[in-house]
C-alpha cells in the first residue's frame, strides 16, 4: 500500500482501542506475552529487567561495529573499532538495499527474546492489527556517544550508518509483520525530541530524516506511530504526519493542542492521536474518572474548528504514559487495567456524543 492508502486503515481502528508502549517488567517471555496479547493491539513486549541488551537504544543499535553499552543501556561507539568494521557493515546496509531483502536486520533473541514467540503468536492469531516498537534514529544518533563523550549525531559517517541502520530494522520489522498477515502499528519511540530546536540546522535535517522514514514505512503497509513522552515543539512533531502521534497525556495533552495549525493539517489528513493516559510515574497521584474527564474537557475546548470530539475519539488508541520496564510486575497488570477502565469510561463518553459510533467504527 502507498502512504495515503495505508492511512486510510486508521478507520479501522477499534474505538479507544488499547495498546502497550512496548516495555514490560516480566522476566519471562511467556507471561510478557500473556499480559501483550490481552490488550486490544497486542504489542511486542521488551523484556530488559536483567537483560540490557533489550533496552530501547541499544537493541536499536545491535549490530553496529564498536557498540558498547552498560546496564543502564547507555551506549557508546569506540571509534576505531567503528573505522575498522564500517566498510563490511555498509556493505550488508547496502545490499539489504539494494535487494529489499531485510530479514538480517531483524532482531536477534539477544535484542528482543519476544520476536520470534510474538510474530508466531501474530500470525496463529490471525491479528488484523499488531504493533511493535524501535527507538527512532533522533534519539538513538543523540544519545548514543563517541568513548570520547561526542553525541553519535555530530559524527559523519557515523551518523549517516546510524540512521540507515534504524531505517533497515525498522523496515525488517514491518515487512516481517506484513508476512505474519497483520497490519503493523509501527512506533518510533523518540523521548530525545524533547530536546529539539528548530534553530539547530542537524536536528532540522534529523527531522526530515525522520520524515522520510515515516513514509518507508508507510510504503511497507504500516501505520506509523511517533511517540515522544515529554515536551517538545509539537507542531514539528505533527508536520512529521505519522499516522499516530503518542504522547504522555496528562504532561503534553494541553501544549499538544495549541499546536492549532499543524493539529489541524494533521486531524484533516486522516492521522489520529495516541494517547498515553494512564501515568507510569509511581509518584503520581490521580483518579481514573478524572483523567479522562479532563482528556474530554480538552479536546472539546480545544480541538480545530470542524473537528469534533466524537470523530477524533472514534480512532484514537490508549496507552499507558510510557514503558513499563522499571515497574513492579503488579504495578503493570494494575496500570494495564487501569487503562481498560479509561476505556470503558471514553466510550461512554463517545457513545454520549455520537450513540451510532458502535455501527460506524465497531470495537
Amino acid at each position: 500500500m502507498s502512504a495515503p492508502n495505508i492511512r486510510r486503515a486508521v478507520q479501522l481502528l477499534p474505538a479507544c482501542a488499547t495498546t502497550g508502549i512496548g516495555s514490560l517488567p516480566h522476566t519471562q517471555v511467556e507471561l510478557g506475552l500473556q499480559a501483550a496479547l490481552a490488550l486490544d493491539i497486542p504489542f511486542l513486549p521488551q523484556l530488559p529487567v536483567g537483560k540490557p541488551s533489550e533496552l530501547m537504544i541499544p537493541a536499536a543499535l545491535e549490530g553496529l561495529p564498536g557498540l558498547a553499552f552498560d546496564e543502564e543501556g547507555l551506549c557508546t561507539v569506540d571509534l576505531a573499532a567503528w573505522h575498522a568494521g564500517r566498510a563490511a557493515f555498509e556493505a550488508r546496509l547496502e545490499a539489504a538495499f539494494q535487494s529489499g531483502q531485510f530479514e538480517a536486520f531483524e532482531p536477534s533473541p539477544e535484542a528482543c527474546r519476544a520476536w520470534r514467540p510474538f510474530l508466531w503468536e501474530v500470525e496463529a492469531r490471525k491479528l488484523a492489527f499488531a504493533k511493535a516498537q524501535l527507538a527512532g534514529p533522533f534519539t538513538v544518533r543523540s544519545v548514543a556517544r563517541t568513548t570520547d563523550g561526542q553525541p553519535a549525531l555530530d559524527v559523519p559517517g557515523l551518523d549517516e550508518a546510524m540512521y540507515r541502520l534504524s531505517l533497515a530494522r525498522s523496515l525488517a520489522m514491518v515487512k516481517a509483520l506484513r508476512r505474519a498477515g497483520t497490519t503493523p502499528l509501527f512506533y518510533l519511540d523518540e523521548p530525545g525530541l524533547y530536546a529539539l530546536q528548530r534553530t539547530n540546522p542537524r536536528h532540522l535535517i534529523a527531522m526530515q530524516e525522520l520524515k522520510l522514514l515515516v513514509v518507508a514505512l508507510q510504503r511497507e503497509g504500516a501505520l506509523v506511530g511517533l511517540h515522544c513522552c515529554g515536551n517538545t515543539d509539537w507542531a514539528a512533531l505533527l508536520d512529521v504526519q505519522p499516522d499516530l502521534l503518542s504522547l504522555d497525556v496528562r504532561l503534553s495533552l494541553d501544549a499538544m493542542v495549541e499546536a492549532g495549525a499543524a493539529l489541524e493539517r494533521f486531524l484533516a489528513a486522516g492521522a489520529t492521536l495516541s494517547l498515553g493516559i494512564i501515568p507510569t510515574d509511581l509518584a503520581s497521584t490521580y483518579e481514573v474518572g478524572e483523567l479522562v474527564d479532563s482528556v474530554e474537557a480538552t479536546l472539546k475546548a480545544a480541538l480545530p474548528a470542524g473537528f469534533t470530539f466524537a470523530q477524533v475519539v472514534s480512532t484514537v488508541v490508549l496507552t499507558p504514559a510510557c514503558g513499563l520496564a522499571m515497574r513492579s510486575v503488579i504495578d503493570a497488570e494494575r496500570i494495564l487495567e487501569e487503562l481498560k477502565v479509561a476505556q470503558r469510561r471514553l466510550r461512554s463518553a463517545l457513545s454520549a456524543e455520537r450513540p451510532s459510533v458502535d455501527t460506524v467504527n465497531p470495537h
